[in-house]
């Protein structure tokens, strides 16, 4: 479980594609392999990481398969690449990285799985006097999830619900948000990771049972 607090920006040092990929200077595309092995730059993260560890990378919770110094792998099997924008990576690409929470850390942000729900696309960024507001598209089975002043994961981070519509959410960015997350650079166009408060899930599922 994570937080959607970022512990530091990360650096993407290598991408290799299972199944005849490689890498390659574009997005992963359908034919480019099932599978994938990411090889990421992370002084903090990977400070007390061990083999088996859970790290967050852009809000996809992957499993650390390797450490080397500051350097630690991961494996990112198909069902992610197909739901998260992580096949778009590459070498030099920058990443938030938050390793797992512990039993006796305050939770800052809000209950995060890094289970990424699916992708959305920066619309519009808003600059304010001392914030950003920011718009992001928003997949139609995920509409329901979203509540105004509700919480949601957009690439790893802890953030809240400004206005929700049906194809469409925005948020507010804080200058910590945009100095210390890959958000503050990410432009009109581009793919963001999306996880929907898990809460919400639950009572959904919870509540269609009790109308059965």
């Amino acid at each position: 479980m994570f937080t959607g607090i970022v512990e530091e920006l990360g650096e993407v040092v290598a991408v290799e594609l299972g199944d005849g990929g490689g890498e390659g200077p574009g997005p992963r595309t359908g034919g480019d392999g099932d599978s994938a092995r990411l090889t990421v730059r992370g002084e903090i993260v990977t400070a007390d990481a061990r083999l088996g560890d859970s790290i967050a990378v852009n809000g996809v919770c992957l499993t650390v398969t390797s450490v080397d110094g500051a350097v630690f792998t991961a494996d990112v099997m198909k069902e992610t690449l197909d739901r998260s924008s992580l096949g778009a990576l590459r070498p030099g690409s920058r990443v938030n990285l938050e390793r797992a929470v512990r039993a006796d850390q305050r939770l800052g942000g809000h209950i995060v799985q890094g289970h990424v729900d699916g992708t959305g696309v920066i619309l519009s960024r808003e600059p304010g006097a001392n914030w950003e507001t920011v718009r992001i598209s928003l997949p139609a089975d995920l509409a329901r999830y979203m509540v105004e002043k509700g919480s949601v994961a957009v690439d790893g981070v802890s953030l809240t619900v400004v206005e929700a519509a049906a194809d469409r959410f925005s948020v507010g960015l804080i200058p910590t948000t945009l100095g210390l997350t890959t958000l503050g650079g990410k432009r009109p166009g581009d793919p963001v990771n999306i996880e929907v408060d898990v809460i919400a899930k639950y009572v959904e599922k919870l509540t269609a049972g009790a109308r059965a």
